[in-house]
C-alpha cells in the first residue's frame, strides 16, 4: 500500500472530485490506518479491526467516483461491487462470499503483475533467443569435408548471423515476416461451466474440475511483434512463482483489500425496523437474506477459496447508498453496527456544477476539446458558456428527476452534438476555432428543456 498521509489522499481526490469533504476526510483515515497497522506489534495488530464507512446520499454526487480514484490511489487489492446483484444462499445468483473471491483474484492480478515486472529483462531476453531460433533454420547436420571449414568456424558465423538478428528483432526490423508458433492454453472453466455455477462449488471441485480438462495445443502462423508478445508471456510464466504469488495475495487481501459495497440501499427493508417487524413479502425475504449472508462476511469470516481461506476480518468494507425510500435504520442492527462511521454527501448546486465543469483534470469540457481537437477544432469558452451549462444541469435536476452531476453529461452532450457531427466538414472549409458562448449554449439545449422526456441522453 501506498505511502500516502491523510492530506495527500485528500489533496488526490480533490483533483477529480468537487466537494465532499467530509467523505474523503474518512476514506482517507480508513486508508492511513491500514497503514498504521500493518506497522504495529502482531499481538495488538490483530486486536486493531477496520472502520467500516457507508456514504449516504443522492444519485451522482461522488459516491462511486470517490471508489474509483481509490482504487486507484491505494495500490491495494480492491473492487466494487453491487449489492443488489447478490441473492440469498439457495437461490440462482451470485452468493455474497463470491466478492471476497474476485478480490483474492484482483489481488492475484497485482503480485502477479509485479512479478513479472521483476523478471521482465530476463524474460525478454529469452523470448528473444526463443524468436531468433524460429528465424534461422537449423544447422545442417554434415560435417565439414576435408577440412574446408571446421566446427569452430561454423558455430563463429552462425554466432554472428544470431547477433545481426538480434540487432535487427530490437530495431523492430523484422516485425513484418512471420514465424510459427505452438500455442498452449486451457478452455476457461468459469465459462464452461456458467450455468452450472462454478464459482459457487466447493474449491476442491472446481480445482478438480479444471484439472480433468486437458490443455489444448495448436500451431498457428503469425508475425514477429505478436509472436514476440506470447513469447514473452510464455517466458514470464516459466521464471515466476506461482505458490509464491499465492501466498503473497492471500495476505494482501487479508491485510489491505478493500470492498466497496454500492447500491447497500438496495437490500434494506423500509419500514421494516432493520427486519424484524414486516415487510416479509415479496422481495425482502431475498434483502434479508442477503443481509444474513453479507454480515458473517463484514464481522470477519473464513471463506473458502480456489486458492485458499481468505479471513476476511481486516477487510476494509465502504457501503454506499442514495437510501431514497429507506434508511440506515431499515438495516439489520448488526449489520448496522459493523458500519460505524457514516457520512453524509451533500446534493450538488450551480456552484458545484460550475466548478465541475473546469476544476477536475477529467472536467467534460476538457475531454470535448481533446475529443475535436483530433479533428484539428480547437474549442474555446466563454466564462458566461460554462455558468450557462451548470445554470441549466441546475435547472434541469430541479424540474426533473435530480440525478446530480450526471445531469452535466446531458448538457454537455446536446451542446457539443452538432459541432462533433460537422467538425470534418468545418475544418475542411478551414474552421479551425468554435467559440462556445452563452447564446450558443442555450440555443443547442433549449430543446431538450422543453421535451421532458430525455431518455435519449440521460444514463
Amino acid at each position: 500500500m501506498q505511502n500516502l498521509t491523510p492530506q495527500q489522499i485528500v489533496a488526490e481526490l480533490d483533483r477529480y472530485i468537487i466537494g465532499q469533504a467530509a467523505a474523503k476526510r474518512a476514506v482517507a483515515v480508513a486508508i492511513r490506518n491500514r497503514w498504521r497497522r500493518q506497522r504495529l506489534d502482531p499481538t495488538m495488530a490483530r486486536e486493531v479491526y477496520p472502520k467500516n464507512i457507508v456514504m449516504i446520499g443522492p444519485t451522482g454526487v461522488g459516491k462511486t467516483e470517490i471508489a474509483r480514484r481509490l482504487a486507484n490511489l491505494t495500490g491495494a487489492p480492491f473492487i466494487k461491487v453491487e449489492a443488489s446483484k447478490f441473492t440469498e444462499v439457495g437461490y440462482h445468483g451470485r452468493d455474497v462470499e463470491s466478492m471476497v473471491r474476485d478480490l483474492l483474484e484482483q489481488a492475484i492480478g497485482l503480485v502477479r503483475g509485479e512479478q513479472a515486472q521483476a523478471v521482465q529483462e530476463k524474460a525478454t531476453a529469452a523470448a528473444t533467443e526463443r524468436l531468433i531460433d524460429l528465424l534461422l533454420p537449423p544447422v545442417a547436420a554434415t560435417g565439414a569435408p576435408g577440412g574446408a571449414e571446421g566446427p569452430d568456424a561454423s558455430a563463429q558465423r552462425r554466432e554472428h548471423t544470431r547477433e545481426r538478428l538480434r540487432e535487427q528483432l530490437v530495431a523492430g526490423r523484422l516485425d513484418s515476416r512471420e514465424v510459427e508458433l505452438t500455442i498452449t492454453h486451457r478452455p476457461v472453466t468459469s465459462v464452461m461451466f456458467a450455468n452450472m455455477g462454478l464459482e459457487q462449488m466447493d474449491p476442491e471441485v472446481a480445482n478438480m474440475l479444471e484439472r480433468m480438462i486437458p490443455e489444448q495445443t495448436k500451431r498457428r502462423r503469425m508475425g514477429v511483434a505478436e509472436a514476440r508478445r506470447v513469447l514473452l508471456e510464455q517466458e514470464t510464466e516459466k521464471l515466476i512463482d506461482r505458490d509464491k504469488i499465492t501466498q503473497e495475495a492471500i495476505a494482501r487481501t487479508q491485510e489491505s483489500g478493500i470492498i466497496f459495497l454500492d447500491e447497500i440501499d438496495k437490500i434494506a427493508s423500509p419500514g421494516g425496523r432493520g427486519g424484524q417487524g414486516g415487510g416479509w413479502g415479496g422481495p425482502d425475504v431475498s434483502r434479508q437474506g442477503v443481509q444474513r449472508d453479507l454480515l458473517p462476511i463484514v464481522e470477519g469470516s473464513a471463506v473458502s477459496t480456489r486458492h485458499g481461506v481468505v479471513h476476511t476480518d481486516h477487510i476494509l468494507f465502504i457501503a454506499a447508498g442514495a437510501f431514497h425510500g429507506c434508511a440506515v435504520s431499515d438495516l439489520m442492527p448488526e449489520l448496522q453496527g459493523r458500519f460505524p462511521i457514516r457520512v453524509e454527501l451533500s446534493p450538488l448546486g450551480r456552484d458545484d456544477f460550475v466548478r465541475i465543469l473546469t476544476e477536475p483534470g477529467n472536467a467534460l469540457t476538457k475531454q470535448e476539446q481533446a475529443l475535436l481537437a483530433v479533428e484539428g477544432l480547437s474549442v474555446r469558452f466563454d466564462p458566461g458558456a460554462i455558468e450557462a451549462m451548470a445554470d441549466l444541469a441546475a435547472q434541469a435536476n430541479a424540474t426533473l428527476e435530480n440525478i446530480g452531476a450526471r445531469r452535466l453529461m446531458t448538457i454537455v452532450e446536446r451542446v457539443f452534438e452538432q459541432a462533433h457531427f460537422d467538425a470534418p466538414e468545418r475544418v475542411a472549409r478551414g474552421e479551425t476555432e468554435l467559440v462556445v458562448t452563452e447564446a450558443y449554449v442555450r440555443e443547442q439545449v433549449a430543446g431538450i428543456l422543453k421535451d421532458q422526456d430525455l431518455s435519449r441522453f440521460v444514463l
